[in-house]
């Protein structure tokens, strides 16, 4: 999760917030390659006093100038296309979990168990106990097997959310009347803190996810005692 001051994301918890973090890099690299040119171009123009006359209407310039930047975009498309791609990959999911957003809750419901669902509030600020985090603690949370393909199912019952987990590099609409789809795998275990991100009215900061990655067997006991 953040931490006060943090400037930049959260550690990677899946592969494709691994190949987001590597593409965020490789985009930045270029935009500072592209200031610290033109910085140094406008510098020149400012202090040197002597002046080409057929540079600015030199062919081989412009071609220069017009060629660069597409292949600039280039080098942008191609990794951003490929890693929206593997964001719409679904392979072989062991496991499905419905999500429904509510006001100002989530519901979840495991399409694969005869009778495992449960509603998710925030729990108050006055309720907390020590060492838990203010607006983003839940009562119940989601209990999700790590290093398994997981599919979540996203819709909402009255107006428009968004289901957000960074540092899973998830982030879906959950729109009414619509059942949109995405995909999840943890590489390690541990709590990772989400909130909605599509304002949806006066408690909109109100409603957190928190997603539990277990091993296999500590997910298959827990859903062996929700069930009974």
């Amino acid at each position: 999760m953040a931490y006060p001051f943090q400037y930049g994301l959260q550690d990677a918890t899946s592969p494709i917030m691994e190949e987001l973090m590597h593409f965020h890099d490789h985009t930045l690299m270029i935009v500072f390659l592209i200031s610290s040119l033109v910085l140094y171009i406008i510098s020149l123009m400012l202090t040197t006093n002597l002046t080409h006359t057929s540079t600015m209407d030199a062919q081989e310039v412009e071609t220069i100038w017009t060629i660069l930047p597409a292949v600039i975009l280039v080098l942008i498309a191609l990794p951003s296309l490929r890693i929206l791609y593997l964001m719409d990959e679904i392979n072989n999911p062991v496991l499905t979990v419905k999500t429904l957003g509510h006001q100002w809750y989530w519901s979840y419901e495991y399409t694969d168990y005869e009778d495992l669902n449960f509603d998710s509030y925030m729990i108050p600020t006055s309720e907390l106990k020590p060492g838990e985090l203010r607006l983003l603690e839940v009562d119940n949370r989601v209990v999700l097997p790590m290093e398994l393909p997981i599919r979540m199912l996203i819709s909402s019952e009255d107006v428009l959310h968004s289901w957000a987990v960074p540092s899973l590099g998830l982030k879906t609409d959950a729109i009414p009347g619509r059942l949109n789809q995405a995909t999840l795998t943890s590489t390690r275990p541990g709590l990772y803190y989400g909130q909605c991100s599509e304002i949806c009215g006066s408690n909109h900061s109100f409603m957190p996810i928190v997603l539990e990655m277990v091993p296999l067997k500590h997910f298959e006991e827990w859903s062996v005692s929700m069930t009974q």
